[in-house]
């Protein structure tokens, strides 16, 4: 594995003292965004992301188990990511280490806590049987941010996503007829996540893994675009101490992007679906 030398951190932290960065980009511009639905014929809802070098690949399974004792009514969500070192040196095969369920559990509480998903029409029938959503998420490149690039697939494969058909009287699920009912989803709760990451007294978002291995830590934030926007989830990773003054900047700094970035991946997540449409009507 090729670690970030001394030298180049040195250089990176220069840069963004200055408010420059080596691929020219603003402190607060992401890479180029791009969205792929339906990569996979086996999940019930999928999607590639790729957001400058990062890549992941997001699959969303539904299956029918028991509702939780404390929601008898609604259905369930599970959420977990495998980084892969096909992605990077730095992982390894085995059991999910902590960057692994950081992401997972990122993505499912900042979903989760938005009320993005209508859980109650997930009932199938109360106190014994409800769809359970499944989202797997895969790290194919990791060229930093990719809890981001996690979120926003996430985000795109539930959209994608369909419910398939249930037979009662079987009680099975029938994978021969095609599914055509949707993820019920409260559109106007659809959250967005932001890692503001810092690197002395300078904060910044979607950096390059030399960015990220130069940073001095991050602290991750998921919006509902409410009117004015809601924080949905909060976390700070790893030994970043925020004052007060700072963590107002950090607030002030996602909330502005919040009005560029938010439109930019709806629209992007739309241009995919009707991509894949038109690649169906083919």
């Amino acid at each position: 594995m090729i670690e970030t030398s001394n030298l180049t951190k040195d250089r990176i932290l220069t840069y963004l003292s200055e408010g420059r960065r080596f691929d020219n980009r603003k402190l607060d511009e992401y890479r180029e965004l791009t969205i792929e639905l339906g990569i996979s014929k086996k999940a019930e809802g999928s999607a590639k992301v790729k957001l400058g070098k990062t890549e992941v690949w997001v699959g969303v399974k539904m299956e029918i188990g028991e509702p939780y004792p404390d929601s008898p009514d609604k259905g369930n969500l599970t959420v977990t990511a495998e980084l892969i070192p096909l992605s990077h040196g730095k992982y390894e095969y085995g059991p999910p280490r902590f960057e692994a369920i950081e992401v997972g559990r990122l993505v499912d509480r900042g979903i989760r806590e938005s009320k993005y998903i209508n859980f109650e029409k997930l009932c199938i029938q109360e106190g014994e049987k409800v769809w359970t959503i499944c989202i797997d998420i895969y790290s194919i490149n990791d060229d930093g941010n990719l809890i981001d690039a996690a979120f926003i697939g996430a985000l795109a494969a539930l959209r994608d996503a369909k419910i398939p058909n249930y037979d009662e009287k079987e009680d099975k699920i029938d994978y021969e007829k095609e599914a055509k009912q949707k993820v019920p989803l409260f559109e106007e709760n659809m959250p967005i996540n932001f890692t503001i990451f810092q690197a002395g007294n300078v904060i910044f978002l979607d950096p390059t893994l030399e960015e990220e291995n130069s940073s001095h830590g991050k602290l991750t934030l998921a919006f509902i675009p409410t009117n004015p926007i809601r924080i949905c989830s909060m976390q700070k990773g790893d030994t970043l101490q925020v004052s007060p003054e700072k963590f107002a900047e950090m607030l002030e700094f996602a909330e502005k992007k919040h009005k560029t970035f938010f439109p930019e991946i709806n629209k992007t997540i739309e241009e995919a679906i009707k991509a894949k449409e038109k690649k169906k009507d083919k």
